[in-house]
């Protein structure tokens, strides 16, 4: 399989977006995407975040949404937000190619610090990451607020 890895364009927003989407269904909250195609336009023009997609055969399969951040005890840190593989392409290498890119971006952007969340109930992800040698933190709690 010839998996093409590039970073996303603004054309490529509403194909972001329906991963995006995907995403939350696989997460069991279909329901919880609110941002519009229009919010991922002008955030990706403000440069907030970056994709990479990965392509086979000219058709998206898969992506990495990260933006810059940056940690008072680390310095630069790069967050990934979210990695979707389309449930068609899944166990096919895909997703460990296009995290292999983002680790890429983010010696690039030489940073010392890459961070994500995984839902505690997602085992094949925490597999992934185990065996990406990712550390799972459990004494961290998550915390937010809404601005409607």
């Amino acid at each position: 399989m010839n998996i093409h890895i590039r970073k996303a364009t603004r054309k490529d927003m509403v194909t972001v977006l329906d991963l995006v989407i995907e995403l939350a269904v696989y997460e069991k909250e279909p329901d919880a995407v609110t941002a519009t195609l229009s919010d991922y336009e002008q955030a990706f023009d403000e440069r907030i975040f970056e994709v990479l997609l990965a392509e086979v055969n000219g058709e998206v399969a898969g992506m990495v949404l990260y933006y810059m951040t940056y940690s008072t005890w680390k310095g630069k840190m790069l967050y990934l937000e979210d990695f979707v593989v389309k449930a068609s392409f899944r166990k096919k290498g895909i997703g460990q190619v296009l995290f292999d890119a983002l680790k890429k971006e983010a010696i690039r952007k030489e940073v010392r610090l890459l961070k994500w969340q995984v839902l505690d109930w997602n085992q094949p992800a925490i597999e992934f990451y185990k065996k990406n040698k990712s550390i799972i933190e459990a004494e961290w709690l998550n915390c937010k607020i809404y601005f409607e």
